[in-house]
């Protein structure tokens, strides 16, 4: 959070709105200073000042809240999944403040040539919160996809033992034709 809110003070100090700083391998990537009025992709920016409130100010405040509070008091959660969930609020923390603080708009400065993918010849602009929101979602699933894939190895290990454990109960049960019972005293 504290490093997306230096960079977006950079880009609004020394990048005039709407202009392009700096471009990497031709315009693959351009470092430039755009706003965005609503949320992912713009969504909402048409919306009408209430609901644009609600939506993009009231109702992430109090997801942020809710998983601020999930982080910090969860037992449940690893160290790692600790810190992934941590990035998230991070980013959505940026993101926040400059939908609170900036009236014109989250600051959105990095620009990533798309080359015609899902109709886009370019991303959608984006910043350092918005990169932390994504990686880390990104690996919050591949984290949950490992576990789950850990989980169902480990079940049909124990089925498999229980299934042998089951056979050698079978086999220790049944008299076996080799063996000689002597009488017992009596």
């Amino acid at each position: 959070m504290i490093f997306d809110q230096i960079t977006k003070i950079l880009v609004v100090k020394f990048i005039p709105l709407h202009t392009s700083a700096w471009s990497f391998l031709g315009d693959f990537f351009r470092l430039i200073h755009v706003r965005n009025l609503g949320m992912v992709f713009s969504f909402g920016s048409t919306f009408s000042p209430g609901l644009k409130l609600i939506t993009s100010i009231i109702l992430p405040m109090l997801m942020l809240i809710a998983l601020g509070l999930y982080i910090v008091r969860s037992k449940e959660l690893t160290s790692i999944q600790r810190w992934i969930l941590a990035a998230i609020f991070g980013g959505g923390l940026g993101n926040q403040i400059d939908r609170i603080f900036r009236p014109d708009g989250v600051v959105d400065f990095l620009d990533f040539k798309f080359y015609g993918l899902f109709g886009l010849e370019r991303w959608p602009t984006f910043n350092i919160a918005d990169s932390a929101l994504v990686v880390s979602s990104i690996l919050l699933i591949l984290l949950h996809l490992i576990d789950t894939i850990r989980f169902k190895r480990g079940s049909r290990h124990i089925a498999a033992l229980a299934a042998s454990d089951n056979e050698l109960n079978e086999l220790t049960d049944k008299p076996a034709d080799n063996v000689i019972n002597f009488p017992t005293k009596e």
